[in-house]
């Protein structure tokens, strides 16, 4: 069963921790792609979040899956969402990290976030990734360091940054999924694991509490300490370990 990974804002195929990756990959067949209009990816990027979901779909379906396991963070984490609850046949399992519902707590304010801190680390030479997903304690920031040394460690083919037009269409599209109305959770009846930091400042931690709670088959990870949006890659190995058993078990 392929494991397929829906990116976070911004996000490109070099974006993803080669410990979640090759961690997974070791035991799974995993899939990443980019959005479309995105990196490698041709075309227009859509500003909805269903808009997106329609691409992940179609991009499995045109692989020839007919059932597939989802890792969607983030921004992903919403794709994933609508993914399993238009197409639940499609979908065995998902895991969601650092995301949250429709219409949850704050996520309007992500565009905002992500804006203030991409011209901030414009001005003082720093990857907005440091702040925006790791807490500002000093585990923090080491392990925000230790990351991005992580993502420059392929040199090859690298893929191309986020155009500035795709990034305000999918900043559009996350501002739209924060003001929604919140959606029915309990329609979607997928083993679901949920993860996050327990300090998030992007989609901020009591979302993945309510998400936890209002999935009606969801397991939720003790939220990561001293962590934020990117606590998966801080906790990579217990976040490994805790996704391959979640895949594996059985129902």
């Amino acid at each position: 069963m392929p494991l397929i990974l829906l990116m976070h804002l911004a996000g490109n195929l070099d974006n993803w921790d080669p410990r979640v990756v090759d961690g997974i990959a070791v035991h799974r067949r995993v899939i990443t792609f980019d959005n479309r209009g995105v990196g490698g990816s041709g075309g227009s990027t859509p500003d909805t979040i269903e808009e997106m979901a329609h691409d992940a779909v179609a991009f499995i379906q045109a692989l020839g899956f007919e059932q597939v396991d989802l890792l969607g963070l983030s921004m992903g984490g919403f794709v994933a969402q609508v993914v399993a609850s238009e197409e639940p046949h499609l979908v065995r399992r998902v895991i969601l990290a650092g995301t949250g519902p429709a219409g949850g707590h704050g996520i309007d304010r992500v565009p905002a976030l992500t804006i203030q801190a991409t011209l901030k680390g414009a001005l003082v030479r720093q990857d907005p990734k440091l702040s925006l997903f790791f807490t500002e304690t000093t585990d923090g920031r080491r392990a925000g360091r230790a990351f991005l040394r992580r993502l420059k460690e392929r040199t090859d083919n690298r893929d191309k940054e986020i155009s500035l037009s795709a990034l305000r269409a999918q900043l559009r599209a996350v501002k739209r999924w924060g003001r929604q109305a919140p959606s029915d959770l309990s329609a979607i009846n997928h083993r679901i694991l949920v993860a996050n930091g327990d300090n998030d400042r992007m989609v901020p931690s009591e979302n993945t509490l309510d998400l936890a709670a209002r999935l009606p088959k969801s397991e939720l990870v003790p939220l990561y300490p001293d962590a934020g949006h990117g606590g998966i890659f801080q906790y990579h190995d217990k976040f490994v370990a805790s996704a391959l058993s979640f895949l594996d078990s059985s129902a």
